[in-house]
This record gives C-alpha cells, sequence and structure tokens, in this order.
C-alpha cells in the first residue's frame, strides 16, 4: 500500500497493492495494520456502494457532529472525478478543495478525515463507488454544500443532481460545526 499525502492537510490518496495474473485481479483495499501504520482511522463502522451513470453528480456531502467520520472512497467500476473539500475551521486548507480521477482500473482511493466534504461526477458510461466510513449513517446529522459553491472545474456545469443537492447552501451560507485540530487528529 502506498500512501500519498493531497493538497488538503490530512487528506490522503491510497494505492493498494495490485496482483494481477492469468484470472484476474486481486486488490485489498482496506488492511488493518496497513492502515494503523500509516496512522488512519481502522474503527470502519458503515460500509456501503452508488451506482450511478453518466452526467451525474453526487455531492458535497458530509455527516455534522457528533456522527462526523472519516470516509475511505474508492471506484471499483468505472471512472470519476472525485472533489474533497476542507471544511475545518482553523486548518490550513480551510475552504480549499482537491480533485482526484478515481477508477476501477486503477483502484486508487481517497482517505477523507472528518471535517470534510466529498462529492464526485460520474465520468464513465456508469460507476459503482464504493465509502467505508467511521460512522454509520445518521439522517439528523447528514448535511452538505452546493456542489457548484466553490470554483471547482467539473465536467458538466450542467449535472444530474438530486432533489436535496439542489437546495444544499452554500460554502458562503455555511456556518462550519468542525474544527481543525492540527497534530490531534
Amino acid at each position: 500500500m502506498k500512501v500519498n499525502q493531497t493538497n488538503l492537510v490530512d487528506c490522503v490518496q491510497i494505492f493498494p497493492k495490485i496482483i494481477t495474473d492469468h484470472r484476474g485481479t486481486f486488490v485489498k483495499p482496506f488492511h488493518f495494520d496497513s492502515f494503523k501504520d500509516n496512522n488512519l482511522r481502522t474503527d470502519i463502522k458503515e460500509q456501503y456502494y452508488s451506482t450511478s451513470t453518466k452526467g451525474v453528480l453526487r455531492g458535497l456531502h458530509f455527516q455534522a457532529p457528533p456522527k462526523e467520520h472519516v470516509k475511505l472512497v474508492y471506484c471499483m467500476k468505472g471512472d470519476i472525478i472525485d472533489a474533497v473539500v476542507d471544511l475545518r475551521v482553523g486548518s490550513p486548507t480551510y475552504g480549499h478543495y482537491d480533485l482526484f480521477h478515481l477508477d476501477g482500473e486503477k483502484k486508487n482511493m481517497i482517505y477523507i478525515p472528518e471535517g470534510m466534504a466529498h462529492g464526485f461526477y460520474v465520468s464513465s458510461k456508469e460507476a459503482v463507488v464504493v465509502c467505508l466510513l467511521t460512522s454509520t449513517f445518521s439522517s439528523e446529522c447528514d448535511s452538505g454544500i452546493r456542489w457548484d459553491s466553490l470554483d471547482i472545474p467539473w465536467p458538466n456545469r450542467n449535472p444530474i443532481l438530486s432533489k436535496k443537492d439542489k437546495e444544499l447552501p452554500s460554502l458562503d451560507e455555511f456556518n462550519s460545526p468542525f474544527l481543525y485540530r492540527g497534530e490531534e487528529q
């Protein structure tokens, strides 16, 4: 497993070891000891996946305290443009975003710490996106910011959105409950 720091403090991109032979491919997206050795959280509480068609944009989502979570995201099938936004007040990268190309061939993953919003745009015909989280879903804490409230260069300015995502507040209207804790993380 290779771990690379991104442009956002505490957010990393992970490249798992890929074993390929005449039978196909073997990938281990989560390994307790490897995550622990890299100071990444290992207390996974929930996993889910979504399927989406080309042109769908999901996000930018997060869970607010007290149900905030670390999220590990990867694209099992297809291609997505993944965006992460730092919402932690006091963070050196507060209000900044980073973009990642995740795809089923490269098998790279994004480790998103608490206090960051996440969203993705489907650039292939279909995509299957998997998320592992350190807390379970809470409808009371489920929230987000509008996908177009930053200058994120999404490939489509008229994506397919859910009603919920259309009605999220912009970053300017958002009062963040997240605080950057620096070395404590």
